[in-house]
């Protein structure tokens, strides 16, 4: 992946180096459907599309489909790739469509409910579907002990967001078999290649993590496929 262009479409830690880590051991193969929810600027579905040659359906409200089909013609992976700008609470496509979803760094914005997973994401994946999330998170639940240090620095709506493995885990129980839910290993790399660029968010972000410094955020892996 070409750095100039990675660093001018990152929205948060590297999301390319997320998926990387995220599907190292999916079996997803040529030809598979995967829906990519909240694709951002599509770093993720040209991975995918790279990588294993699947046809990514990229889904992201706050992204014009153009403007990431651009983004995907100038990489080489257009025709691969649907761009579309939806809602992630409202998905528009047929029971049972999708062989697999990924997810990166954005399933924590509309699916930290007991219903979104099993009422509007799940009725449109396969039986046996992957399902791959990464998403940021808490090594321990934090939001009625907040650290006074970190008070200035967490928005409390992203306190709503943020939850540990302990909190995620109990809503994917029932739903997914093989289920494995960590932390990723590459979060000091990720949130490291994101605080280097010269993004306005990623320059605000640099006095946040220096005070955590590795107490209290992580980032969470969670995989598995439908029962």
């Amino acid at each position: 992946m070409d750095s100039d262009f990675l660093h001018e479409n990152m929205m948060g830690p590297n999301a390319w180096l997320l998926a990387e880590e995220l599907t190292l051991t999916l079996p997803l193969k040529k030809g598979m459907r995967v829906l990519d929810l909240g694709c951002g600027r599509g770093l993720t579905s040209i991975f995918l599309a790279k990588k294993f040659g699947v046809q990514v359906f990229a889904v992201d409200l706050g992204i014009s489909a153009t403007e990431n089909y651009n983004r995907f013609q100038r990489m080489g992976v257009a025709d691969l790739i649907i761009p579309m700008q939806l809602d992630a609470t409202s998905l528009p496509f047929a029971k049972g469509f999708f062989d697999a979803v990924i997810s990166v760094d954005s399933y924590h914005y509309f699916g930290n409910s007991d219903a979104y997973f099993s009422e509007v994401l799940m009725p449109v994946l396969k039986k046996e579907a992957i399902v791959a999330l990464t998403f940021p998170g808490m090594k321990y639940e934090v939001k009625n002990n907040v650290p006074e240090e970190m008070l200035p620095l967490w928005d409390p709506e992203a306190l709503e967001m943020w939850h540990s493995i302990d909190w995620w885990k109990p809503k994917f129980i029932p739903y997914l078999k093989e289920l494995q839910v960590t932390e990723m290993d590459c979060f000091d790399e990720a949130w490291r290649d994101w605080l280097s660029c010269d993004n306005p968010y990623a320059v605000e972000d640099r006095l946040m993590m220096e005070t955590d410094n590795g107490r209290f955020m992580n980032l969470i892996k969670l995989t598995g496929s439908v029962r």
